[in-house]
């Protein structure tokens, strides 16, 4: 039986459609800071007017966009970023001698993941006096494989989940601005190679990478398949290394961090029974 999309997702969609027309019309911008520029992208815009017609932040448009298509914009978002993935995979196999030639560096980076414990994880206990909620907010980016590992072990309605929940909506609201910003930046300083930088690009975020990418290959033009390349390969490897060091190492560490600190507390299990 052939359905009709309900009100509710037709506005949604008319949205997204008037919000990307806009946002293509406006273009990259380029943004002079004396030693460098600051790369405003498309997809900048996009999500600054998503978060203006949020009906969490701007009341009007709640008589538009009410609880079904604001869930459904939820859910659309992995589906609608696979395809930008795939995207990006494919331009690994023309590029993988340049790849294969970063070697141990490109695998080596994904040790990376550990800094946000070190970083994250004591501004959230002694700075902010964060629970539980500490263990899921620092122990990763938290990116869609990250929920998936914090959801399997403590569940989403723990302490643990909501501290996962909570960076992953910080880094969809404002990671892509900072990925967008901080490598033109660090570029113009000098200090970094482009490849490492490109790199760098890889936290397995696709709207990040898209701002990041973009914003190196808006500075070093003539590099853009080898950034386009590593980006992709470090993005793929986050997935698939990034994964088992979070399970095996960060996760494991930021326990154990965290019973240190807070002697006492109730373990991980006792916690998600508690919260079921």
């Amino acid at each position: 039986m052939h359905r009709t999309l309900p009100f509710q997702h037709l506005v949604l969609h008319a949205l997204v459609v008037v919000i990307v027309m806009i946002a293509e019309a406006i273009g990259i911008l380029k943004i002079p800071i004396g030693f460098g520029a600051v790369i405003l992208l498309p997809i900048l815009y996009a999500f600054a007017m998503g978060i203006a017609i949020n009906p969490a932040i701007f009341k009007a448009t709640g008589k538009l966009l009410k609880a079904p298509g604001t869930k459904l914009a939820g859910t659309m978002i992995t589906i609608a970023i696979m395809p930008f993935i795939a995207k990006f995979g494919t331009t690994v196999g023309p590029k993988i001698a340049e790849v294969a030639a970063a070697g141990p560096a490109l695998i080596l980076q994904e040790l990376g993941n550990l800094g946000t414990i070190f970083i994250a994880f004591p501004l959230a206990v002694f700075v902010f006096g964060m629970g539980r909620e500490a263990i899921g907010a620092s122990y990763s980016i938290d990116r869609e494989p990250n929920l998936a590992v914090i959801a399997d072990k403590y569940g989403l309605n723990s302490p643990e989940g909501a501290g996962a929940m909570g960076v992953y909506a910080t880094g969809t609201l404002i990671g892509t601005f900072v990925f967008a910003l901080l490598p033109p930046l660090i570029h113009s300083l000098g200090l970094f190679d482009v490849r490492a930088l490109a790199m760098s690009c890889g936290v397995g975020s696709g709207s990040m990478l898209a701002a990041c990418t973009g914003g190196l290959v808006g500075v070093v033009p003539d590099q853009k398949e080898a950034i386009l390349a590593l980006a992709a390969a470090s993005n793929i490897l986050t997935y698939a290394t990034g994964l088992y060091a979070a399970v095996f190492l960060a996760l494991p560490l930021t326990e154990w961090l965290y019973k240190t600190s807070r002697p006492g507390t109730a373990s991980g299990d006792l916690v998600k029974g508690a919260a079921k």
